[in-house]
Formats: C-alpha cells, structure tokens, sequence
C-alpha cells in the first residue's frame, strides 16, 4: 500500500529573498553515483546543465548497496527510513511525487530492544502517545519526561531544519537572526551539554536511557560525544516514526537513477576517477580560490581484479562535483597547494566508528527479531570507549544492530527463509591502516571479521532465545572496515564519515565548496550537512543553491507553489 504523502520540510516565515536568475548551463561532473551524488545530477541537470556522473563501482549506490545470493536480498547501508518529509520535498523538486516511486510502509513495532538483564523485550511503536505509554510502563514519571524531552526534541529538529540543514552557510541572513537569536540561551545548552546528561536528565532506567542515547551512532558519535541538540533524533523515531520501502533501499537509488537519466544525465560505472583538473584563474584573482576546475581524469575498472585497468581519459567539466569520500577527494585527487582539507586537517578529526557487517540467509522464521532490533550491553560506556579508542577487535559482548527486513518484505527472502543485516561497531582502522580487515563469503574473511560476525550470532542467539540460530544460517557474508576503506576510500575504513561531535557539526564540519578550487563543491555524508539519507539529499539541494548562487536558509521553494 503506498504511503501516506506527508507535508515537506515546514517553510520558513516572513518573505523570501529574491532568487538569482539561472545560471548559464555548465559541464558538470559529478563523482560518486551514490545517493548524494544521483541526487545531485537530478537536480543540477534540472536546471540545465549538462551532467556526467562517474562511479567507480559497476553498480549505483554507493553506500546504499544491494548484494543478492540464492533468492535473498540485502541492503548493505541504510536501513532507517527518517525524516519522510526530507524525501517528499526533495522528489516535490523535481515536479514529483515519492509515492509514485516508492512504496512505504510504517513499521509497527519501530524497533524492539534487548537488554542483558531485561527478561522482556522493550517495543517502540512509534507515534507521541504510544512512545510516552511505553516509557511509563517501564518506569513511573517517565511517561511525563519523555513528553517534555520530545517538545524540545521538536524545537531542537525545527531549528535545524530552518538554520542549520538546509543552508550554504554562504551567510548569515536577518531571517536566521531573528529565529536564532530569541532562543540563543537554548541553544547554547543544546550545543554544550552532550546528549548522554541530556538523557541523564530526563530518565534513571538503563535501557530507557539507552533508547534515548543509541542515535548518536547513527551519527557516527557516541552519546557522550555527541551534543544534545541531536537528542532532535527521537522526534524522528519515537515521535514521527520508522518507515520501509518495499524492495529494500535499493529501490531510492532505483528512482534516483531513473529521474537522473530522465533529466539527460549521463551515468558512466565501472569508472574511476584519480585526479581532479585544475588550471591557474586567469587575471588577478581575490582571495584564495587561484585555480579553478578543468575537468576529471578517469579510467575504466575492469569487471576482473585481475585485469590491468584501463588507459586514462580526461573528461572536460567547469564545475566538478564530488560524492565521495572526503578524504579521499582532498588527499588523493588534489595536488597539495589545491587542497581545502590536507592531510593536517584530518589527523586532528574525530572519525565515527567502523563496523562489521554479517549479512545472513536464515532457514525458518525469527519472530523473536522485529524488522529493527537493538541489543543493548548493560556497561556500554565501556562499550564506546572500546569502540573510540580501544584496540582494532570488536567488543565483547557488543551492542548491535539487527535489521530483519522479511519481517514486512517477503521479496528480500525465499519463502519459508528471512533475511538478517547485523551491523556491529567497531574501532575505525588506525591512521596507519591498521585494523581488523576484510570479510568474506562462508566465513572466508579475514579472521579478525569472522570471528566479531560469529560472537555476535551467539550473541543474538542468546538474547533473543534463538538456540539453533547458527545451524540455521544458510548464506553468510561479512563486511569488514578494510571493504569499506577499498570499495569506498572511506577515511579509516569508517561506516559514517566524521563524528559529529561539537567541532564536527554544522559549519565546523566544513565547507560544501572548496576554498582554493573555483567551481568544486561538495556533497554526500562526509561533508556538510551529515551523515544519513535525509543528509544526502539535502547537501545535493544545498550544492544547487551554491551552482544557482542562491545564499538563502532553508528549503528551496517547489516549483509551483
């Protein structure tokens, strides 16, 4: 059944800036087919311009990868459908409607949560009232706490939405002035106080204050590092509530594939991109932007590891777009003098965990597993210190992740059979390269991968009363913080990018645009606004306010409206 159309991102008051008139149409060539980077050739090539996008892998995705065996399958990234009003606006851009791509469904339960020492299971269902019932049962008053913590969640998301998301950070205009500053004195707590004494301050129960905390992962934080202004997060679960595309999300890069190549965007896979061109500004130049892009070398990646890649071509462009890993981007494809981020910069970040995926075929029904589950350890303050600063190995045991998505989409499985993404964090590879490794087909990865992958089945098994999970696994992948530094360049072998930790958010995350190259931006989850899907497609909105030279705050208004 498809979704129910929800409202997209709410508009800020009084009247908007004019807008500039259309740029000319430009070459623009966009590395990384991932979300960030078919949303962005959507969108630019909307506008007229000329659009290439360039990716390295065979397949579209990026992060959001589809891996099929033996009638099952696997998302291998996202697996949270937040913010649906993000997604509507971005397809409302476009002249289109998400329902006539993709068909939601809302998960009832969200999610359920498993303790070490909690007999029963803890459902969220979604939904204010539901959320505050739940809280209630598990203990008195929080019901009441949870209801204030949510009203300043929602002031704390609105306030994003309209300053802070949506935004170029090009200036700073009267209208955000005047929303900011009335709540300065907020704001200021929110940015300071980390999200765990948020939490601390508003429930005494572990796994309530667990619920309230384990957001912060998605961010690539923890909650002690993270500040609280995104306990924002559980006014998307525990208020808005989680949704599924049918298909798995492979289906969003699907119609982002489909309204890029409707626009005339090009797509070239199986393609790699090892340098970004550039070329002294002509005349005397203000500031630091002295060069300017060119173009993009690239060369085919043959379908055989094995094979010798092919000869480098150079692909002419006036602006370049880069979807890829920031690290990468800075330190592999740009000369030193043309670099915004040296290598410097990034020895001084905070980088999100990593983790190790075990994607799993299983005979016979889990009922005991919801479409999402999340085992909590009791001492997980321990748990993220391991996982920050400890030694390359998995904690043990480990708070996890278990997506069961045949629990609501019989495609993802054969019949009779369900389909497990079990995500576990870990330390992010070493500055050096060091780290647990690569994972493998039937326990063939690298011994440091399996071994986290098979502690986490017993786990899950333990917890959830699953004695014969593991006799019962019929495929088995593993994923290891070494695949996502080799099929992603992903800074230090990291499932997120950069922490968002209080340096390492909104503008002191960086910039959208480079500072040395004229006509080179920036977009995708490493970047500016964010990790996460919704992310993604905002920083596409935000790279076509800066191609546009649009400085305005907030969404862009849709067409016709």
């Amino acid at each position: 059944m498809p979704s129910t159309p929800t409202p997209g991102p709410r508009p800020r008051s009084g009247p908007r800036a004019p807008q500039p008139p259309a740029p000319e149409p430009r070459r623009i060539a966009i590395i990384g087919g991932g979300v960030a980077g078919l949303a962005s050739a959507a969108l630019l090539a909307a506008d007229g311009h000329a659009v290439t996008v360039v990716e390295r892998s065979q397949d579209l995705g990026g992060r959001a990868g589809r891996w099929e065996s033996e009638g099952f399958a696997f998302d291998t990234g996202p697996s949270w459908w937040l913010m649906p009003e993000c997604f509507e606006h971005f397809f409302a851009l476009l002249g289109e409607r998400l329902e006539d791509h993709l068909d939601l469904v809302r998960l009832d339960p969200g999610y359920r949560v498993l303790g070490e020492r909690y007999p029963e299971p803890l459902d969220l269902r979604g939904g204010r009232a539901d959320a505050i019932a739940a809280f209630e049962r598990e203990e008195p008053g929080a019901g009441a706490a949870l209801a204030a913590y949510l009203d300043s969640a929602r002031e704390a998301y609105d306030l994003a939405t309209d300053s802070f998301l949506y935004t170029t950070f090009s200036r700073v205009s009267a209208r955000t002035v005047a929303s900011v500053l009335p709540r300065a004195g907020t704001l200021a707590r929110l940015l300071l106080e980390s999200l765990h004494d948020r939490v601390a301050r508003t429930v005494t129960d572990t796994r309530l204050r667990q619920v309230l905390g384990y957001p912060a992962v998605f961010l690539g934080a923890t909650p002690r590092t993270a500040p609280s202004i995104y306990h924002l997060m559980s006014a998307m679960d525990l208020e808005d509530g989680v949704r599924y595309p049918l298909g798995g999300f492979s289906r969003l890069v699907q119609a982002l594939r489909r309204l890029a190549l409707e626009r005339g965007v090009v797509l070239r896979t199986g393609t790699e991109v090892t340098a970004i061109r550039t070329a002294p500004r002509p005349g005397r130049v203000p500031g630091r932007r002295r060069l300017q892009v060119t173009g993009i070398t690239v060369r085919a990646v043959p379908a055989d590891a094995d094979a010798p890649a092919g000869p480098e071509e150079v692909l002419p462009a006036d602006l370049v777009v880069s979807a890829a890993d920031l690290h990468h981007t800075e330190t592999a494809l740009l000369p030193a003098e043309a670099q915004t981020y040296p290598q410097p910069y990034w020895d001084r970040r905070t980088s999100g965990p990593g983790a190790v995926l075990a994607l799993l075929g299983v005979r016979g029904g889990l009922p005991q597993l919801a479409h999402h589950t999340l085992l909590f350890t009791e001492d997980w303050d321990a748990n993220f210190a391991h996982i920050l600063d400890g030694p390359p190995q998995a904690p043990d045991p480990a708070s996890l992740y278990v997506c069961r998505p045949s629990a609501t989409d019989p495609s993802v499985a054969p019949p009779g059979h369900e389909n497990l993404f079990v995500l576990i964090p870990v330390p992010p590879d070493a500055p050096d390269g060091t780290g647990l490794g690569r994972g493998g087909l039937d326990g063939g990865g690298d011994a440091p991968v399996e071994e986290a992958a098979d502690r986490a089945i017993a786990q899950i098994a333990a917890w959830a009363g699953i004695e014969d999970l593991a006799a019962r696994i019929t495929v088995r992948r593993t994923v290891g913080p070494g695949d996502f530094a080799r099929d992603l360049h992903s800074w230090r072998g990291n499932a997120l990018g950069p922490a968002h930790t209080l340096r390492q958010s909104a503008f002191l995350r960086g910039s959208q645009r480079s500072r040395r190259v004229e006509g080179l931006y920036y977009a995708g989850g490493t970047t500016v606004p964010g990790v996460g899907l919704p992310m993604c497609l905002i920083s596409a909105e935000n790279v076509l306010k800066l191609v546009r030279g649009d400085r305005t705050d907030g969404p862009l208004p849709v067409p016709g409206t």
